[in-house]
């Protein structure tokens, strides 16, 4: 048990190290990313208001983000219902190629979501992202709106229909306001690795890049590191709120239907 103890926290300094001396170096004062530190500043964080691609690359990220989160959280409904509510041929194969992009490597979608593309004559724009960032968001979407489905009553909906309800009216009124804290962790969830995602964009983005891929581009300039070091500080706080925020829901969602908490974000 010690050697078990002692290998987590290993594990976790190599992991999370890197990521506390991001801070850091944000307020370092000096445009070298290395110790010792020159003193404390806060310019860094006063230049990025100035940087207009920044901001569009922001502003796209956004735009991709949101459009990202709103389909794979309906699609997530979709099958999430499908698979906890109803049985049909070939349920498990159909259910396990929906899941997939969870566990295959991120260039290899990437890379076939190009070729793809390109042979159907389609040009690389914000839409061609949302696509692959839709395919790679969805299954997180449908891995916590499972657990939001799963812990339901299923003779609440069916009382409805007795009583004289049709079927979509027992689901938007009575299931959709139980699933709902599962819904709006989802969207944050789907929005977050949306924003945060890098390889599938960088294949796929056109001529306005995403908020990640202008950071890789930004990294080329060394007097520019401590710029792209503040913008990663924030990014990083902005992703803890969201991620904060949508565990919060998460588990107001079991805690209101009922289901077993098979584990969270945080």
């Amino acid at each position: 048990m010690n050697w078990l103890r002692l290998y987590a926290i290993v594990y976790l300094v190599f992991l999370y190290l890197p990521v506390l001396l991001l801070p850091v170096f944000s307020f370092n004062d000096a445009t070298v990313i290395a110790f010792p530190l020159n003193g404390f500043t806060t310019k860094w964080f006063v230049e990025l208001a100035g940087i207009d691609a920044l901001h569009g690359a922001l502003k796209n990220s956004l735009f991709i983000g949101l459009s990202s989160a709103t389909l794979s959280t309906l699609l997530g409904i979709c099958a999430a219902r499908a698979s906890t509510r109803y049985r049909f041929p070939f349920k498990a194969p159909i259910m396990g190629t929906i899941m997939l992009p969870l566990v295959l490597p991120e260039i290899i979608v990437a890379v076939s979501l190009l070729v793809v593309l390109m042979q159907l004559g389609f040009s690389l724009t914000s839409w061609t992202v949302i696509m692959g960032h839709t395919l790679i968001c969805t299954p997180f979407a449908i891995a916590i709106l499972s657990s939001s489905f799963q812990g339901l009553d299923q003779s609440l909906e069916e009382a409805a229909v007795d009583l004289g309800e049709t079927r979509w009216g027992a689901f938007s009124k009575i299931i959709l306001p139980l699933v709902t804290p599962g819904i709006v962790a989802s969207f944050l969830i789907a929005f977050t690795i949306s924003m945060d995602e890098f390889i599938i964009a960088f294949f796929l983005t056109g001529a306005d890049p995403t908020l990640p891929v202008y950071i890789w581009s930004q990294l080329r300039f060394p007097k520019r590191l401590p710029s792209v070091m503040a913008l990663g500080t924030l990014l990083i706080l902005a992703s803890l709120v969201l991620l904060s925020i949508a565990e919060y829901f998460r588990r107001r969602g079991i805690r209101r239907t009922g289901a077993k908490d098979s584990g969270g974000f945080l």
